[in-house]
């Protein structure tokens, strides 16, 4: 799978004001309106900070990224995703929101948000 890629399929970012705790590459939530904010372990999110600086973010809020995963092990398919405490994504079938997972391996998936 080394040479598919599936980045930036059906891609939609936008651009919203975050704090300094918010690091390019980890899954976010809406804090207040238009803010976004890290993600607790077990939280659902809303998208993927692909830049932040300067008090703002450019979040991906849908099509196809890839995703740190952190905890456990995710099997290309249907899956219920959720935002895990540092940043990535754990698999989480009592809380998390269902996403279509096209790749996965031990540190990584790529999902359609």
């Amino acid at each position: 799978m080394n040479n598919i890629s599936f980045e930036g399929i059906g891609e939609v970012v936008a651009t919203f004001a975050c704090g300094e705790e918010v690091k390019a590459g980890q899954v976010v939530k809406l804090t207040e309106n238009g803010t976004v904010g890290p993600c607790t372990d077990g939280e659902p999110f809303c998208g993927v900070a692909l830049s932040a600086q300067d008090g703002h973010a450019a979040v991906q809020l849908k099509g196809l990224i890839t995703l740190p995963v952190t905890a456990g092990s995710i099997t290309p398919g249907w899956v219920k995703l959720s935002a895990d405490a540092s940043g990535g994504v754990k698999q989480n079938d009592s809380t998390g929101m269902q996403y279509l997972v096209v790749a996965a391996d031990s540190s990584s998936v790529t999902a359609y948000l």
